[in-house]
C-alpha cells in the first residue's frame, strides 16, 4: 500500500507564494481530483510531489520517506507532466522500448500489450511525428502505465481524446484503481473528476480546499 503525505508545503516563486501550507494525505485504491484555474499551483504541486521541485518549506512524504531528503525521488511512480518529448522520427513501440530501457522492468510484450489497452497498434511503424494530438495522448498515458507503477500522477490525461477515447481511459483508470494503484489527476473537464475522483480539492490563491463530487444523475 502507497501513502502520499503532504506536509505544510509551501512553494514561493520570486516573493510570490504559489502554494502556501498545503497538508494532504492520499493512500492506494483511491483517484483524486485536482481542480484549479491555470497558474493555480496544480502542476507545481505534482512536481513537488513527483520530486521535480523542492517546496520553499514543507515536506512530502512517500511510503515514509522524504523526497528529495531521505530519497530523490519514488522509484515506482508513472506521470504524465505537460507533453511528454517523444522522438519524433521513431514509432510509438520504439519510442517506448526506448524508455524501458532505462529501468528494464518493462519488457517488448508488455509494452505491446500496454500500446494495445489504450488503443495503439504496437506493430504500427508511423512516426510519433504524424501521431494525432489524441494518439500522443495515448502514447503518453502508456509510457505513464507501462511499467506497473504504485502511483499515477496525471495532469490533464484527456486533452485531445475523442469521446470514445475519453471512456476507455475512464474505464482503464477505474481498474487501476481497483488493483490497487494511488492516482492524482488534473482536469478541466469537471465530469473526468466526478467520474473518476473519490476526493477532490481546489486549489486557490494558494490556498487547498476540499471539495465533494458532483453526483449525477
Amino acid at each position: 500500500m502507497s501513502v502520499i503525505k503532504i506536509e505544510n508545503v509551501s512553494v514561493e516563486f520570486v516573493g510570490e507564494k504559489v502554494l502556501q501550507e498545503i497538508n494532504l494525505q492520499m493512500e492506494s485504491k483511491k483517484i483524486y481530483g485536482l481542480i484549479g484555474r491555470n497558474g493555480s499551483g496544480k502542476s507545481v504541486l505534482l512536481r513537488c510531489i513527483i520530486g521535480f521541485l523542492k517546496p520553499s518549506s514543507g515536506d512530502v512524504w512517500i511510503n515514509g520517506k522524504r523526497i528529495g531528503k531521505d530519497m530523490e525521488f519514488f522509484d515506482n511512480i508513472g506521470f504524465i507532466l505537460n507533453s511528454p518529448g517523444f522522438l519524433p522520427e521513431l514509432s510509438g513501440f520504439k519510442n517506448l522500448c526506448y524508455l524501458a530501457s532505462i529501468k528494464k522492468i518493462a519488457d517488448k510484450k508488455k509494452i505491446a500489450e500496454t500500446m494495445e489497452l489504450v488503443g495503439l497498434d504496437p506493430k504500427s511503424r508511423k512516426s510519433v511525428a504524424k501521431y494525432s494530438l489524441g494518439m500522443r495522448q495515448r502514447l503518453a498515458i502508456a509510457q505513464a502505465i507501462m511499467e506497473e507503477p504504485e502511483i499515477l500522477i496525471l495532469d490533464e490525461p484527456m486533452n485531445g481524446l475523442d469521446e470514445d477515447a475519453v471512456e476507455e481511459i475512464r474505464a482503464l483508470l477505474l481498474e487501476l484503481k481497483e488493483k490497487g494503484v494511488l492516482i492524482i489527476i488534473t482536469s478541466h473537464n469537471r465530469e473526468d473528476i466526478d467520474v473518476l475522483c473519490d476526493e477532490v480539492y481546489r486549489i486557490k490563491k494558494g490556498k487547498m480546499l476540499r471539495e465533494l463530487p458532483i453526483i449525477s444523475g
